[in-house]
């Protein structure tokens, strides 16, 4: 019974989706974060973001909500290539309800711990605080990274929200239990080839990408250099972290997919709050910063929810929407210059 109803409310026609308070509170919050940009940012952002610096508050402002729509209509893409597919019962894959609760509040407060651990440690080693991104990622920065940092972050990431959660879990529940099994490999792969065909040309068109730019010896070593450190410290803690363990406790809770996608969102945002721009110096900058991390990380959060929710299968977002585009295609030159490679 658990199981039709969270599907039926995930396929549920749009008037159906209207009439979710979830939706509308959700939708109040992004435009109010608009406002409060608009209010607050006067005429520029207190952000370090060379790659983005010619950019107004009211233009990053249009680019994330270009970048909602964007987000939107993969969502509605998603859904029309999984119609037909099996429905899954992702809930079920979740203890009982008490179980889940205690198991997803320690979880929260495991990953806060493992935050607030990560902004120590780097700071002691004079580096940027760990989160689930490398100072510099996507929106560059001016700041030196080295290679050490680099290494150490995502072997930290790895650890504390890869390995550690997979090993106490995976003790106790099946792969499948923990979305990580195919159901339809061939739908999957299918889902996966339009999706990361359409974002990369997306990416493309929007952002430039500086990878076109690199030498045919900076591709060739600094591609897999970028895929393999993104791989090991933003996208398969996100995975195990997120996908694997708290989407379907998340819906085991709500019995609600449209709740889940949204805590998917917040829940990927939060791990983003070290992010190497973000500036707390003041309370101004403090509020733009936390409005900005949720522009930027919860419709891909949210997207990355759809995905996993829909296939019951946590890898295709990683190929998907993670590993290639954004962080390779993006990310590529940034790791060309921290390990000066040639």
């Amino acid at each position: 019974m658990l199981a039709q109803s969270c599907y039926k409310d995930s396929g549920g026609s749009l008037r159906a989706l209207l009439h979710k308070r979830s939706v509308w509170l959700t939708a109040i919050g992004w435009l109010a974060g608009n406002v409060v940009v608009l209010a607050v940012a006067g005429d520029a952002l207190p952000f370090d973001w060379p790659a983005a610096a010619s950019r107004t508050p009211v233009g990053h402002l249009v680019d994330a909500n270009l970048a909602l729509a964007e987000v939107l209509l993969l969502t509605v893409l998603t859904y029309r290539l999984t119609r037909s597919r099996t429905p899954l019962d992702l809930a079920h894959r979740a203890p009982e309800r008490s179980v889940a609760a205690a198991e997803t509040l320690f979880l929260l407060l495991y990953g806060a711990a493992g935050l607030g651990l990560g902004f120590v440690l780097a700071r002691l080693a004079g580096w940027h605080p760990f989160g689930l991104h490398l100072a510099g990622s996507i929106y560059g920065t001016h700041d030196h990274v080295s290679p050490a940092e680099s290494i150490a972050w995502a072997t930290y990431n790895l650890v504390v929200y890869a390995v550690v959660p997979l090993l106490f879990f995976r003790r106790r529940y099946s792969a499948e239990a923990l979305n990580l099994r195919s159901s339809d490999r061939r739908a999957d792969t299918v889902l996966i080839g339009v999706v990361l065909v359409i974002e990369s040309l997306v990416q493309i068109a929007v952002l430039a990408p500086g990878i076109f730019e690199l030498s045919p010896g900076q591709l060739l070593l600094g591609a897999p250099l970028t895929f393999t450190l993104y791989l090991a410290g933003a996208v398969l803690p996100a995975m195990i972290f997120i996908y694997a363990i708290l989407v379907p406790r998340f819906l085991r809770l709500t019995g609600s997919t449209v709740a889940t996608v949204i805590f998917g969102g917040l829940t990927y945002t939060a791990l983003h709050i070290w992010d190497a721009w973000t500036v707390f110096t003041s309370p101004g900058n403090a509020v733009l910063s936390v409005v900005f991390l949720l522009l930027t990380y919860f419709a891909p959060g949210m997207f990355k929810t759809v995905l996993t929710v829909r296939t019951g299968n946590a890898w295709v977002h990683v190929w998907a929407y993670h590993a290639l585009a954004p962080h390779t295609l993006i990310d590529a030159p940034h790791m060309v210059h921290v390990f000066h490679l040639k």
